[in-house]
């Protein structure tokens, strides 16, 4: 998904928006393009549509993606995810659910507060008062988890 990161990028933050992530959920021939937006003031329908028809239109000349699929726009919501090493250090202090591709110490599944980025390439989360450090490489899902 770093292509298509790269690849509209520049326009959503042309139009005054983060791009918060992207992810492509595929299956049986037919997936979903995903990409998450957000800005200070939050996001509307409106945003979403106008964001749309711009990654449309790179889509459209680019064809990156060689399979049929829908394209969603929308904001992270209160359950944000979290795809760049950088989001894992802006939301120390809060409660996030990590999930490995390779587990470590016997689990793939971590959750509880974010402590930030440690080395550059390690994430590291405090569940139950122990201290984890987790390989930014091995993430395969991060959220946040929603406090209401």
């Amino acid at each position: 998904m770093q292509d298509l990161t790269q690849l509209f990028e520049p326009v959503v933050v042309s139009m005054g928006y983060e791009l918060v992530g992207v992810e492509f959920l595929g299956g049986g021939g037919h997936g979903t393009l995903r990409v998450y937006i957000d800005r200070e003031q939050g996001v509307s329908i409106d945003d979403c549509a106008a964001i749309s028809h711009q990654i449309s239109g790179i889509l459209d000349v680019e064809e990156p993606i060689r399979q049929a699929y829908d394209l969603e726009i929308s904001s992270p919501g209160i359950d944000r995810p979290l795809f760049k090493l950088s989001d894992f250090e802006r939301f120390a202090g809060r409660k996030a659910r990590i999930k490995l591709s390779v587990g470590l110490e016997g689990r793939k599944n971590f959750r509880g507060e974010l402590q930030g980025v440690a080395d550059s390439r390690l994430v590291r989360i405090k569940v139950d008062g122990e201290e984890f450090d987790l390989p930014y490489a091995d993430i395969a899902k991060a959220n946040l988890i929603g406090e209401i």
